[in-house]
């Protein structure tokens, strides 16, 4: 049987496979996923903890408060001015901050109070008024332009900052910025196993929990994604960037001008038309009738003016979908529309932003958004339960687990590591509360690398003679 022949001296020997780019960097990802996971998890548990809650309090809120928010349905509704006269003979105290008319039959008009004694000065007290009899049905504290009442705005302080003002705003950001992190991490760690490491079904140990904890990962990785982008919008540090870099690029949102060109004169307006009278001004019913006038339905807002200089502000507050958010300025002496607002002509961030924070808040698709947001919430508390398990597993059951290898970063070549640093100083600049505790990770890791490295020499050379 004739034989290949052997390849002689002058061959070239077969080219050795070049190393993947992912090959150094697996290492690094794994660890870095595992740590952020490790330490950043008790934030992220009491964010999904309490956003679950939060996703529950709207329709608790209709329970609780059943007897404030609805009234029978009458034949015909009292002029708006009639309704706030009601609420100020139940309520003197305080000022008129805003009205907001019966949306829809069978649903109360909100008069809102500001200054009122006992009200956290951020709140309003909202008067609750029954738009056909006129009978005040009760007076809550109310927050934020949701209208959330006391139930939904303790709540929504508890996810937000742990009712510990802005040092308690801190824990939310730093969830908000490492969630994508250890989502993304997880991800491309989840992928580049082959197929049949995958596998949840027929398997058992932390076999079966790693099966688990990346299956329900991959699943929800775009809903974390987004939950973490939209609650950076707003947080202390780089939610205050992001405005700036909108603001840099002219994608602000915008606001009616307030300006009345009555100047003085307008002022008789508006002490009228704040107090619930008719009788000097053009009082609160034609400036609704003004705002209806130019396409303005409900549910609306009128805010009074804030001195005699200014107009009263009309604006559409549905943040339901499709949201509407338009918004017009009347002269309090005249009744004339001096500015308007189209929410057809904010700019496209602004646009994005507005959407991104009302999905976030549950708010945009109502009831099935706060349903996808418990589900989010669920998945997020297994996923990090799921977590600390296979850090158990993987320690066999010793006390703390055992962690993954270091070394990761000997690994990456020189070029990546410098793409990567780069990369951290940025995201330090934009998240901070990502890059900041990032570097520190590195630096730490670093270190205690070195450590071990030259304490295992030392042990080394002293033992090298013994035979």
């Amino acid at each position: 049987m004739p034989t290949a022949p052997l390849p002689t001296t002058d061959e070239a020997p077969a080219p050795a496979p070049t190393p993947s780019l992912w090959a150094p960097l697996r290492p690094l990802v794994l660890r870095l996923h595992f740590y952020a996971g490790l330490l950043v998890a008790p934030f992220l548990l009491t964010a999904a903890v309490t956003g679950l809650l939060y996703a529950g309090s709207f329709q608790a809120e209709k329970i609780v408060y059943g007897h404030e928010l609805t009234a029978p349905v009458g034949e015909r509704e009292l002029p708006v001015s009639a309704q706030v006269a009601a609420a100020r003979t139940a309520h003197p105290e305080g000022t008129v901050s805003a009205v907001r008319p019966a949306p829809r039959p069978g649903t109360t008009t909100r008069v809102l109070l500001s200054g009122v004694k006992g009200v956290d000065p951020d709140h309003t007290l909202a008067v609750f008024v029954d738009p056909c009899t006129g009978n005040v049905r009760g007076a809550l504290e109310q927050y934020g332009s949701t209208g959330a009442l006391p139930l939904r705005t303790w709540l929504d302080e508890l996810h937000r900052d742990l009712h510990l003002g802005d040092t308690g705003r801190l824990y939310s950001e730093l969830a908000a910025s490492w969630l994508w992190v250890i989502t993304g991490g997880g991800l491309v760690l989840w992928f580049s196993r082959r197929r049949a490491l995958r596998r949840v079904r027929g398997t058992s140990g932390r076999h079966r929990t790693l099966g688990l904890h990346g299956t329900i990962g991959v699943w929800t990785a775009a809903g974390f994604l987004f939950l973490s982008a939209t609650g950076l919008t707003w947080s202390t540090y780089a939610g205050a960037t992001i405005d700036e870099l909108r603001t840099s690029l002219g994608q602000a949102t915008p606001s009616v001008s307030a300006a009345a060109p009555g100047g003085e004169h307008a002022g008789h307006g508006t002490a009228a038309g704040a107090g619930g009278e008719a009788g000097h001004g053009v009082g609160l019913d034609q400036v609704l009738a003004a705002a209806r006038a130019k396409g303005l339905g409900d549910p609306v807002e009128i805010v009074p003016p804030a001195d005699a200089h200014n107009a009263y502000v009309v604006k559409q507050i549905q943040r339901s979908w499709p949201e509407k958010q338009d918004a017009v300025a009347v002269d309090p002496a005249t009744g004339k529309v001096t500015d308007e607002l189209r929410f057809a002509d904010h700019p496209v961030l602004a646009k994005l932003t507005r959407w991104g924070i009302d999905l976030h808040t549950g708010v945009l698709f109502g009831l099935v958004n706060q349903i996808g947001l418990a589900l989010l919430a669920l998945a997020l508390i297994l996923l990090i339960v799921w977590g600390y398990r296979m850090w158990w597993q993987r320690g066999r059951g010793s006390a703390f687990g055992r962690p993954v290898p270091r070394g990761g970063w000997a690994q990456v070549p020189p070029y990546l590591l410098v793409a990567a640093l780069a990369v951290i100083a940025v995201l330090g600049y934009f998240v901070p509360l990502l890059g900041i505790p990032l570097a520190a990770f590195i630096a730490v890791d670093v270190a205690l690398g070195e450590i071990a490295h030259r304490r295992g020499r030392r042990t080394y050379g002293s033992t090298a003679g013994v035979k």
